[in-house]
């Protein structure tokens, strides 16, 4: 119990401190954000680009007139024209990357202190400067606004984590702190029933149990507390891909506390008072190990309404219906995943005990006739044994919808990603660096046709210098596209396009000032770009052989083209942001934040995702303890009846398998609808995770291996006197 408890109240501790990090760290950003003002002696400007898969943000500071001025937390006092206060990493950065230091112009006269930093990754600078030199410069008001403009983890997606976090780790906990307290109150049973035989009356029973329960549960929960601050400590230096925080932010708030240290000892106390109840109610039946009620089978009945509401969105799905948005969705489906998981909970012992009974009365064979006769009489043994287990499968397949959805959050749908750097910001052997950056498959160069600005708006074009199989490759279809020509694209599907009338001149800048054209030709080329491209309707595709010579960077762009899986979308940032940091990159589609965003939500899940496994595989080994304490004495008198330890261990690996079987089962094919369902309500383009139903059933697989083999050691055929004795 002890141990247990603190386990149990470590990955309790851990789960409850994840939304204070995120709280801590929007506290601080939301404190040092600008709000404007209408007569200030101080002008800013603020930039927020992306650095490598990174957002940095630089605030330009300048001073019109003295006087006071309010100060952002962290620093003493604003830089001065010329100076810069950066964070600690953004100075790392700065002193190995030459390119990084042309960021921040001027000298670093101080560090961000941490009450200004959201995290000690962030990349922050003040930067001081004249007020000529900052374009569109707003007063500056104050620092500290209601809401944080940037925060880690949006409120919404925050919601949707709380609540997947709950189902994969606090859902798999209960359970594992009640089988610790059920296994120690089986090892007192008999003690306290022998105490009531005795003359100890039935409160005074109760009360010595939960005496017992309490002071092993508190100690536990002390120890686990104490585990979880060591941890933190580590963690907060090491950090989590995306995630970085101060050790104090990490640290438990009272209520956390409360719950840890109350709690846990309440739920033992709850759960032992149970077994010392019967123990001081029927001491007698106790101490003959009496044969238990059969399991109720108002469990399996919260299966009906949650696969009911599961099944019934996907159906809509099939049949064409689009039944994503509303507040109905968002409620009922929430819900349903709820009502679902405690039905493959409660419903276990009462689908195991007729799957027991049909087995065992066809079954011809000795070990598996015992197992299934056993398992009949004493169903509830499957609760204890599959539940956490059951419960981590069905968590792990919301866990892969919420990421997916996420993921269709953040970036566009197609299977390439494109990425747009002007010219001007690159120069030439940065160019060949940026054409090599791993992840890439393929870049091309586009210029805009020249326009004098005047008020009368002239229609342009933009040349993309690209061959036919550049095009075909990085676009949904082409046809009708010649080598060696040069051609107008047209897209039929485009909403809103430039269709210049063939013959039509177009002029482009030169380096050198000149003008030079290219006309608009008869022919066209169909095709079908993914999204937003730069293979748009109306532009003209020049063979690069074609292509006029000198033009103007200041009118150009390069595109890249990736695949548009997150990882190879990070790769090719970062990629970019180590050869160009100056560099303003415009991934098309996607919003550097929000990859950020994503980046630290998948570490949360994956943290979620481990501490459920520790807690799951934790409440396996216990379980099976537990049935090894119960089974002493039939395996004893098995024995001595003459079953051999082959027989004996092929009871307990049946008895072990065929409950966790069938709780696994259900939970990846409840989960997998549970996952669909959530899927079709979030209104992506994603219904059906297909990719993850294969990993979801050989993740059963394998846990119903390793449970069979790790039940094999729990039995011994060795014949105590004492079993032999009791009954």
């Amino acid at each position: 119990m002890t141990a247990g408890s603190a386990l149990g109240v470590a990955c309790l501790a851990a789960v409850m401190t994840i939304p204070t990090i995120i709280a801590a760290h929007d506290a601080r950003t939301q404190a040092r954000e600008i709000e404007p003002g209408k007569h200030s002696n101080v002008v800013f400007y603020e930039l927020l680009d992306p650095y490598g898969s990174q957002p940095l943000q630089r605030t330009f500071l300048a001073r019109k007139a003295p006087g006071p001025v309010p100060l952002p937390p962290g620093i003493e006092r604003l830089p001065a024209a010329g100076e810069a206060i950066v964070s600690p990493k953004l100075r790392r950065i700065m002193a190995t990357s030459a390119g990084a230091r042309g960021l921040v112009p001027g000298r670093v006269i101080d560090v961000i202190a941490p009450e200004g930093l959201g995290g000690p990754d962030d990349l922050y600078a003040y930067i001081g400067t004249t007020p000529d030199r900052i374009p569109d410069a707003m007063p500056l008001g104050s620092f500290g606004i209601d809401h944080p403009w940037h925060p880690v983890v949006e409120p919404s997606t925050l919601d949707i984590l709380r609540f997947t976090l709950a189902c994969v780790v606090l859902l798999p906990l209960v359970i594992f702190l009640s089988v610790c307290a059920r296994l120690s109150g089986e090892s007192r049973a008999r003690r306290l029933a022998a105490l009531r035989l005795i003359g100890l009356s039935i409160k005074g029973t109760v009360r010595v149990n939960a005496a017992e329960t309490v002071a092993a549960a508190g100690l536990g929960a002390v120890l686990g507390l104490a585990g979880y601050l060591g941890a933190n400590e580590v963690m907060a230096r090491v950090g989590l891909p995306g995630l970085r925080w101060y050790p104090a932010d990490g640290r438990p708030e009272w209520s956390t506390l409360a719950m840890c240290l109350v709690g846990c000892p309440a739920l033992a106390w709850g759960v032992g008072l149970f077994s010392a109840r019967r123990a001081a109610l029927s001491p007698i039946a106790v101490r003959r190990t009496a044969e238990g009620r059969p399991p109720r089978k108002v469990g399996a009945l919260l299966l009906v309404p949650g696969l009911g509401v599961i099944s019934g969105y996907c159906a809509m799905s099939v049949m064409g219906y689009d039944p994503s948005g509303g507040s109905a969705s968002s409620t009922l489906v929430p819900c349903a995943v709820l009502l679902t998981g405690a039905g493959l909970v409660f419903g276990l012992p009462s689908v195991t005990a007729w799957l027991a009974r049909r087995l065992a009365a066809v079954s011809k064979s000795l070990p598996l006739t015992l197992a299934m006769r056993r398992t009949e009489v004493d169903p509830g043994s499957s609760l204890r044994v599959a539940t956490g287990l059951v419960l981590l499968v069905f968590g792990a397949s919301l866990t892969q919808g919420v990421l997916i959805e996420l993921e269709q959050v953040s970036r566009r749908t197609a299977p390439l990603q494109e990425y747009r750097i002007g010219l001007k910001n690159l120069s030439p052997a940065q160019r060949a660096a940026v054409a090599r950056v791993p992840g890439l498959r393929d870049h091309v160069v586009a210029y805009e046709s020249w326009d004098d600005f005047s008020d009368e708006i002239r229609p342009t074009v933009t040349a993309i210098v690209a061959t036919c199989a550049q095009l075909k490759a990085l676009t949904e279809r082409t046809a009708g596209c010649q080598d060696g020509r040069i051609q107008q694209l047209h897209d039929d599907r485009a909403a809103y396009w430039n269709d210049p009338a063939p013959g039509t001149r177009f002029p482009f800048t030169l380096e050198d000032g000149r003008k030079t054209s290219l006309t608009v030709p008869p022919d066209r080329v169909d095709t079908h770009p993914y999204d937003i491209s730069v293979f748009s309707s109306g532009s003209l595709l020049v063979p690069p052989s074609l292509a006029p010579r000198g033009l103007s960077v200041e009118a150009g762009s390069m595109t890249l083209v990736s695949d548009a899986d997150t990882e190879t979308v990070r790769r090719v940032l970062d990629g970019v942001g180590a050869v160009a940091p100056t560099a303003e990159v415009e991934a098309v589609g996607i919003a550097v934040e929000a990859l950020a965003q994503l980046t630290v939500v998948r570490s949360l899940l994956v943290v979620g995702m481990v501490l459920g496994l520790v807690v799951g595989v934790a409440a396996f080994v216990v379980s099976v303890a537990d049935r090894a304490l119960e089974r002493r004495g039939q395996v004893a008198a098995l024995g001595l009846l003459g079953a051999r330890a082959g027989t004996l261990r092929g009871v307990q690996v049946v008895q072990v398998v065929v409950p966790l079987g069938v709780g696994l089962g259900g939970a990846v094919v409840a989960g997998w609808l549970a996952e669909s369902s959530y899927l079709i309500t979030g209104g992506g383009a994603v219904h059906w995770d297909w990719e993850g139903l294969p990993l979801l059933v050989g993740s059963a697989v394998a846990v119903t291996g390793v449970a069979a083999v790790a039940s094999l050691p729990m039995v011994r055929r060795h014949v105590d006197p004492e079993h032999i004795r009791r009954d």
